[in-house]
């Protein structure tokens, strides 16, 4: 189980770096004025999304079943606070589909200021799923 562990964290950490990033891409993108800027935006988003972020949430998840198996399916009630904060991260995720979407189809609604404190959102669930997943205080 080390290893699954050690993979299960390699992924997270991958998925992290894209959520922590991408929403600094909109940041950016939403302040560009001129076509090969907003263009370049475009292509890096796209590429973050689908090359690092998915393959790493969706590995996170594969490892992270992986674990909850190994273990006999009990973690007590810290393992279920830290999967509705995993739920939060997904549904971050998707809302960065969402804006992803959006500034493809030149359609953003939203400034750069929205943009940097959405971009502080996975910090929060990031800090809660360490400290749940560290010290099982529950």
């Amino acid at each position: 189980m080390p290893w699954v562990k050690a993979f299960h964290l390699i992924f997270m950490v991958t998925w992290f770096a894209g959520l922590f990033y991408l929403p600094r891409l909109y940041v950016y993108h939403a302040q560009a004025k001129d076509a090969i800027g907003i263009a370049r935006f475009k292509v890096m988003e796209g590429k973050l999304f689908w090359g690092i972020m998915t393959p790493g949430a969706l590995l996170t998840l594969l490892f992270g079943f992986w674990l909850w198996l190994g273990y006999g399916f009990n973690g007590g009630r810290w393992l279920l606070w830290k999967l509705i904060l995993v739920g939060l991260v997904l549904a971050h995720h998707i809302w960065c589909y969402l804006k992803l979407k959006d500034f493809q189809r030149d359609q953003n609604r939203h400034g750069h200021v929205y943009y940097r404190w959405m971009n502080e959102a996975p910090v929060v669930l990031l800090v809660g799923i360490i400290v749940l997943a560290t010290l099982k205080p529950i």
